[in-house]
């Protein structure tokens, strides 16, 4: 079992920056593929970014060259850090960990989950 816990959510004013943490901790001795996702209300869960066991990254297309995910295998923490946030940014954001040297887009493929942090950008 993998416990997932993210901390750094918050509000903020469009054009303005949060970081993101997602820590790890249990069974975290085999390859993990870990990313973000948010969900809205009334939305479908949808992905946001992936790292994979070897660090390649996927970034979903509305949020390339505005976050960064990174990972610090230290910590078995990765990070999100989301630039010139918009007020369609606002959303529950989550960190989802599967125990894979892939990594998939859409949220089954996922085992295990936090509980989810609020991101809010106000215009």
């Amino acid at each position: 079992q993998v416990q997932l816990v993210e901390s750094g959510g918050g509000s903020v004013q469009a054009g303005e920056s949060l970081r993101l943490s997602c820590a790890a901790s249990g069974n975290t001795g085999r390859a993990l593929c870990m990313g973000w996702f948010r969900q809205g209300t009334g939305k479908k869960r949808e992905g946001v970014a992936r790292i994979y066991p070897n660090g390649d990254i996927n970034y979903d297309n509305s949020v390339k060259g505005r976050f960064t995910i990174s990972r610090d295998n230290t910590k078995n923490t990765i990070y999100l850090q989301m630039d010139s946030l918009k007020p369609e940014d606002t959303e529950i954001y989550y960190c989802a960990a599967e125990e894979s040297v892939r990594c998939a887009s859409y949220p089954p493929w996922y085992k295990y989950w936090g509980a989810g942090v609020q991101v809010t950008s106000s215009s």
